[in-house]
Formats: C-alpha cells, structure tokens, sequence
C-alpha cells in the first residue's frame, strides 16, 4: 500500500520562491517604509511637537510642492533621463505669478500662462533631448542657469509682492475639509501619476524606453514623443510648484527654489525608481518625497542649524544612488 504524497511541500516552495521573488521587485519601497518609520519615531523621541496635528498638517502643506514635481521627475527618470530645472522653473513661474497679478491680469489666466510657460521650457528641453539625442543632463543644466537667469532679470533679485486679498493666495493657504489646499493638489498629481504610469500605455511606453528604447521604436512606438512628453510635464510641475510657493508666501521671488532639483532628485531615487531607467515607482517616491521633508522639518524642529538639512539631503542622495546601484547590478542576469 502506497503512502499518500503530500503536496503542501512543492506549494510551500513556490509560496517562498513568489516572496522572494515580490521583495526582490518592491525592495526599495520596503526600505524605504522602514526608514521612513524610522525617521518618524527618531523624531518623535526626540522633539516634543513632531506628532502634533499643526505640525503634521504643516508638514503635508510644505511637501507638497516635492511630491508634485517628483511624481513628474518619476516619469523623466524612469525613461532614463533627469531635469535639473525644475528648481529654476519653479522661481520663475513663483517671480512671473506675482508680476502678472500686479499688472492686473485676472489670477485664473495667471495659473494658465504659468503652466502653459512650464510646459513651453519643459518643451524646449524636450526637444534637444528627443530629437537631437543630446543628454538631458547637459541640455537641462543649461536650462538651469538660463531659465534662473531669465527670473533675476525680470526681478533684479528683488521679491514681488502679491496681494493677500487675491483669490490667488488660496492656493497656498486655502484649507478644504481641515486639509490644506496644496496637499489637495498633491495627492490628486499623485494618484495622476500613479495611474499614468501603472495604468496606461503611455506609462507602459515610459518603462520600455528605459529599459530598451530600441526595442520600443521596433516594436513601432514613436519613442522620441514620449520622450519630449514627460519633459512637458516636468516643465508644468514645476510651474504648478512655483504657483503653490507663490501663494503660499504672498510673494514672488527669484530666489526660490535653489536647491530644489536636489531634494526632488532624492526623493525620486530613495523611493527606489532607477536612475538607469526601466524602473519607476511613484509610491515609493511619495515615501521618499516625505522622508525628505521630514528629515527638514525634524532638524528644524530639533533646533539644528536649517543649513545641515543640505548636508543630510546631499548624504541622502549619495547613499540613495549608492543602493540604487548595487540592487540594479545585482538585478542584473547573470551569464
């Protein structure tokens, strides 16, 4: 008489090799949940109004313009390329939102001649980049200082104040349901984003370019349209950016922004996307973007000098790159 045989043996493997398999694809995000945790609890021992609801909320309202630029810059990296502008985009559009209020032109055209402006930089970029193959690096640093220059030319380094009685302010300060208006505006780019990538073609269209741009061009894609895209829409987040930190502070200066590419680059990559391209996660860089800010607002909170957050943001950066290296090449097939 045979013994029965058991088969929870083979199910049990495949059960284990399947987790193997899940945490080696989602890795980053789940470092980067047990970071983000850490960072939290870190700061929570160590200050007495981290977990306070003001400060929480505060927190989201300063945020919001990271995680709406990085859900951009998640599309822009995962097809392999960067933007460096975005900080200066973001001081011109926040110098030329208060210069087109003082001149009287309605703040809804406002919203729409600045979005329509990141979007037409975003363009430019695109274009040297899709169709004439030269680096995004090289293209958008150059893009960087002339789009900076462009705001402290029409400022001369001076700040423009806008109306506190404008409707435009609401933007930034406004408040529905006991949030406020900025995070709104975050959470709805991000579940954009999300879909955008996860859900649809041309997010599909985006992975592939990063991963084998030349196969997506056989394959019949006109790769070069995608390309210029997602730089459009790294120009207009930007600008919806600089419209929020307009808003919010009741004043365009040239000044804002500086250093902003940096942090926004970091929450992209400590969120896991690759920098290699073929890989992008905009729930992991939700959870970067507010590793960052909190790791800002903790120092602060601490009574650390506000100028060590650039050096805790440039370490992040290093180590985020780091790790993102070796978990790309151990990704990589073996031959």
């Amino acid at each position: 008489m045979t013994a029965p045989t058991d088969n929870r043996a083979p199910a049990l493997k495949l059960d284990r090799a399947g987790l193997r398999h899940h945490l080696h694809d989602n890795g980053g995000v789940v470092s980067i949940v047990v970071f983000f945790v850490a960072v939290c609890l870190l700061f929570t021992l160590i200050t007495d109004s981290f977990l306070t609801e003001s400060n929480l909320l505060n927190l989201l309202r300063q945020s919001a313009p990271i995680l709406i630029v990085a859900t951009a810059m998640t599309l822009v990296i995962t097809t392999g390329g960067i933007d460096l502008s975005v900080g200066s985009v973001l001081a011109l559009t926040c110098a030329l939102s208060a210069i087109l209020l003082q001149e009287g032109l309605p703040w809804p055209l406002v919203v729409v001649a600045m979005l329509a402006t990141g979007g037409l930089i975003g363009a430019f970029h695109g274009y040297f980049i899709a169709f004439h193959g030269i680096p995004a690096f090289i293209v958008t640093l150059a893009g960087l200082s002339m789009v900076r220059g462009t705001a402290l030319l029409l400022t001369k380094g001076y700040s423009i104040p806008i109306d506190a009685q404008s409707p435009f302010v609401v933007i930034g300060r406004g408040w529905i349901a006991g949030l406020p208006m900025p995070a709104l505006i975050a959470v709805a780019t991000l579940v954009a984003g999300y879909v955008t990538l996860n859900q649809t073609r041309f997010g599909r269209y985006v992975t592939g370019i990063g991963a084998n741009a030349e196969a997506v061009r056989r394959a019949g894609v006109n790769i070069r349209r995608v390309t210029f895209s997602v730089y459009v829409l790294s120009g207009m987040s930007a600008a919806m950016a600089g419209i929020i930190i307009a808003a919010r502070l009741g004043s365009g200066s040239s000044n804002a922004g500086v250093g902003f590419e940096l942090e926004v680059i970091a929450a992209v990559v400590l969120g896991s996307t690759s920098l290699f391209g073929g890989r992008g996660t905009v729930i992991g860089t939700v959870l970067g973007a507010l590793t960052v800010a909190v790791i800002g607002n903790g120092l602060i909170l601490a009574h650390l000098s506000p100028f060590f957050t650039q050096i805790v943001t440039g370490a992040i950066i290093l180590i985020a790159i780091f790790l993102n290296f070796r978990l790309f090449q151990a990704a990589r097939p073996r031959r």
